[in-house]
């Protein structure tokens, strides 16, 4: 076998074939011997079939087989033989074959970029130094405390007010005729919440329990029901009972109670170390970003159009998924973007992120990081147990050999970007004013 490799580009590889009559003609002769035994022709025994007789009725068919049987295992002895990294479809130009002649191919393909390494221990990144407020402890203290609120009946009072929890009957009519959607019974609105439009919500406050009440709701243009999108809708409505919001009690027993600490501020401090690991947590992946972003500005070398092609594809599949599961996501109400802007949106991402998987990859291989197979199956074990009932469809998807390729692969991406962080220097700046003030707001 006479073998030449062309570099077309430094990502982009032709490799020549030729093969001798002799390496043909076995691979013919084992074609149709297997063919003989397999198929059956009157007048002949299974396995005694002449091969003249073979070839009148499967000869354009066989020479089809063996051209790509050649094909698929010449070029794989090459690839492995002279390390070839495919990242592309081949794409395959193949003379004609003949039962008694040599044959010759040749395929071009996209391969994983040369890269050199340097620099990439010791990456200089900078972080903002923010610690955990008494404010921000507040306000996770007191979604907790919401989080454990009841509904409880108001006693001495049957007038609606704002921040009431209040179970409604309602009944809704167009043009004098009712319509789908439009009627409910006990259904529960907090006032002033904004869970429905403005004139529903200010109908209700004030009313009284027993009390109905008529109200003309005009319904906004871009409203995702076009049955009653800018039209105006009467409305019948009756409060059953009103409910208000309790709090439970800040204190040791609520503590004990929903933090399973042994006092209030026992709670405090484990919510500071939860918001300081979530915060760390925040702050690790940012680094990370920098990190990848730095040692991609310092490496240039060409990322496979196929690879980013697979990329962009799959960021754009994954986009469509999500807005397709949105509640309440209609095609005609929520359209896509069309197809060319969302790929020009997906095409830049999708580069960076093949840099960032080779460059990435390079350092773990010239670290000699690796995920065992012990590890591996560690992950898909915490996987199964957080999907709950779902475990065993976890389970089954990483019994597939590739998804369990492409799980290593994460892994090892992950724990190379552990591995960088680490030894990154890291310069701690003093936060703005503004910017501490902010985090608190947000939390």
């Amino acid at each position: 076998m006479k073998v030449a490799i062309d570099e077309l580009s430094p990502i982009q590889r032709k490799v020549s074939i030729e093969l001798p009559a002799e390496r043909v003609a076995e691979e013919f002769a084992h074609a149709y011997k297997n063919l003989g035994q397999r198929v059956s022709v009157r007048g002949f025994r299974t396995g005694k079939i002449p091969r003249k007789v073979l070839q009148g009725i499967y000869g354009e068919d066989i020479k089809g087989e063996v051209r790509s049987h050649l094909v698929e295992e010449c070029l794989a002895e090459v690839v492995k033989e002279r390390d070839l990294q495919i990242v592309s479809r081949p794409e395959v130009d193949a003379k004609e074959i003949k039962e008694d002649g040599e044959f010759s191919f040749s395929a071009v393909f996209e391969i994983k970029p040369a890269i050199e390494l340097k620099d990439y221990l010791g990456v200089e990144v900078e972080k903002v130094k923010i610690a955990i407020s008494e404010e921000q402890v507040d306000e996770a203290v007191k979604r907790l405390q919401e989080g454990h609120a009841r509904l409880e009946l108001v006693e001495g009072r049957d007038v609606v007010q704002k921040g009431d929890f209040v179970t409604v009957d309602f009944e809704g009519t167009l043009e004098g005729k009712p319509f789908a959607g439009g009627k409910g019974e006990n259904y529960v609105l907090e006032v002033g919440a904004g869970q429905t439009l403005p004139q529903f919500e200010q109908a209700v406050e004030g009313l009284q329990i027993g009390q109905q009440k008529s109200v003309a709701v005009t319904y906004p243009d871009e409203y995702p029901n076009k049955e009653i999108a800018g039209k105006a809708v009467d409305f019948a409505l009756t409060v059953r009972e009103i409910k208000q919001k309790v709090l439970p009690v800040l204190d040791d027993d609520f503590a004990k109670d929903h933090g399973e600490h042994g006092s209030l501020a026992e709670l405090r401090g484990a919510i500071r170390q939860r918001l300081e690991a979530e915060l760390k947590h925040y702050q690790d992946e940012d680094l990370k970003e920098k990190i990848v972003s730095r040692l991609i500005e310092n490496h240039s070398f060409d990322a496979p159009p196929s690879m980013i092609e697979r990329q962009t594809r799959y960021l754009m599949e994954r986009f469509q998924n999500q807005i397709a599961g949105r509640p309440g996501a209609d095609a005609e109400d929520d359209p896509m973007p069309p197809m060319e802007e969302a790929r020009k949106n997906f095409e830049g991402r999708a580069a960076r992120q093949v840099q960032a998987t080779l460059l990435v990859e390079k350092i773990a291989q010239a670290e000699a990081i690796e995920i065992s197979d012990k590890d591996l199956q560690e992950r898909v074990d915490n996987l199964a147990r957080g999907a709950g009932e779902r475990a065993k469809g976890v389970r089954e998807y990483y019994a597939r050999p590739d998804a369990r390729d492409d799980l290593r692969a994460q892994m090892a991406f992950d724990r190379t970007l552990g591995f960088l962080l680490e030894r990154a220097k890291i310069k701690e700046l003093d936060a703005p004013t503004s910017t501490v003030d902010a985090g608190a707001e947000k939390s």
